[in-house]
């Protein structure tokens, strides 16, 4: 009997690269299939992404890599006049195996990052997108392709994520309205993939204070999803309206509670749930939590067109303050609404863990923009930016899907990395050995015939 467990354990490694083989072979191979028109010259120049050595510089470079048997003319082809079945591409990478966190749970995260083209006016749909600065009062509006993103995100400190969409905004497009759309969209495909059943937990989708989450959590109520929310530290939201007495006035009882100020401390009741937490980042975490209070709306920005009388989304508000950043800084308290009242200390503390880990999405970002090259090519069209922006997810997604098959080829300098711990830049250096035992389903390009002219492929 202890034969037999000692067996099953050394073969357990084996069976998880055997399992993340057959993903990544599928996943190639369903991508290929998603490829309508230009599809050898999209599926090698997504491979040339994931086997160059260091940063991606510019498209044209690719073309010099072995893993890219075209020339440079068909790279612009492609990303040109090529074709993607993005919604194919879609349900294909809602089917693949995805993080989860405690009892199961899928954690979604959307966040929008910005393509900047400050210097090309002939480029159309351009919008002007807020850009952070090193200080506060230096942020910026820079002319760009802003993309909405919705990744899922993992348990414990990594920088990995896996991207499920993307979704470029328009300058005629409602934001709060595209994101719900393409909320309810992976929701649905996720569904559909099998990847959330009834019974299970339901799907936390958490975000930054860019966003309308009342709003969202409204659009979304049909959904089985947990809407978590950073808000301003300014806002102003309503307490549950009190218990209805006998008023010999009469008149209509009131809809809204006292006002909450999150400024004046003197506004706040005392809190429903309150939960301390030792980290190693962070020090000591507390948190306060009341429950059902909601904004008071008015017929503006989101809720203009909104027939009939205004609704009551109440919430979970959530008051987060921690004892340092890093570096001993000292860190202001974050205010946190979540769309799920009549939470337990349990929920409160899964809420703003749930919210740490969003930033993992600002390395995913980083690492496509400075490594793999995002917004370094100067495409003309957005619909190229578009086919340019799936090829560099697609790379991502199968970084992700090789992670047990790779090995830590580290540069002398760097520390070892522990056995399922590598990043995906470590696990890009190592792609080109993968790939070698993968399937090839691109074909050659075509020869030319001088002496006849032809140009086409038997």
């Amino acid at each position: 009997m202890t034969e037999t467990k000692a067996v099953r354990v050394s073969l357990l490694p084996d069976v998880v690269r055997r399992d993340a083989f057959a993903e990544a072979s599928r996943f190639r191979g369903e991508f290929y299939e998603c490829l309508t028109a230009r599809r050898d010259e999209l599926f090698e120049l997504t491979d040339a992404v994931l086997c160059a050595d260091g940063a991606v510089k510019s498209p044209v470079d690719l073309t010099l890599l072995p893993e890219h048997r075209r020339g440079h003319g068909a790279m612009y082809g492609g990303l040109n006049h090529g074709r993607i079945n993005v919604e194919q591409v879609r349900t294909v990478l809602a089917g693949l195996s995805l993080p989860r966190f405690d009892g199961g749970r899928l954690v979604l995260a959307v966040d929008v990052s910005p393509w900047l083209r400050s210097d090309a006016p002939c480029s159309a749909e351009r919008l002007f997108c807020h850009v952070y600065g090193r200080a506060k009062t230096a942020s910026q509006f820079i002319p760009g392709w802003p993309y909405s993103f919705v990744a899922v995100l993992e348990p414990g400190a990594t920088s990995w994520t896996a991207i499920l969409d993307a979704v470029r905004l328009g300058p005629v497009d409602d934001a709060t309205a595209v994101t719900a759309a393409q909320l309810r969209g992976v929701v649905e495909r996720l569904i559909a993939a099998g990847q959330w059943r009834a019974g299970d937990p339901d799907i936390v989708i958490v975000s930054d204070a860019g966003y309308d989450v009342t709003r969202l959590a409204w659009v979304l109520r049909d959904l089985p999803v947990e809407l978590v929310g950073r808000v301003r530290s300014d806002r102003v939201m309503r307490l549950p309206k009190p218990p209805r007495v006998y008023d010999p006035k009469g008149g209509r009882p009131p809809k809204h509670g006292p006002e909450f100020r999150f400024a004046k401390p003197e506004t706040w009741p005392e809190p429903a749930i309150t939960t301390v937490t030792a980290t190693t980042n962070y020090g000591k975490t507390e948190t306060q939590a009341w429950d059902r209070v909601h904004p008071r709306l008015t017929h503006r920005s989101s809720w203009l067109d909104h027939d009939g009388e205004l609704p009551l989304v109440e919430g979970t508000l959530i008051r987060l303050k921690v004892e340092h950043l890093s570096k001993d800084r000292d860190a202001p308290p974050v205010w946190l609404w979540s769309s799920k009242t009549g939470v337990t200390p349990d929920d409160v503390d899964r809420f703003w863990q749930a919210f740490l880990r969003r930033f993992d999405l600002e390395h995913t970002f980083r690492f496509v923009k400075q490594t793999l090259g995002w917004a370094t090519p100067k495409l003309r069209s957005p619909e190229a930016a578009d086919r340019w922006t799936w090829i560099l997810i697609v790379a991502h997604t199968q970084l992700r899907l090789a992670r047990p098959l790779a090995k830590d080829l580290r540069r002398p300098w760097e520390k070892p990395a522990a056995s399922g711990r590598l990043t995906p830049a470590r696990v890009r250096r190592g792609f080109r050995n993968i790939r070698a035992h993968l399937a090839r389903l691109s074909h050659g390009s075509c020869p030319v015939n001088v002496k006849s002219a032809s140009w086409a492929c038997d």
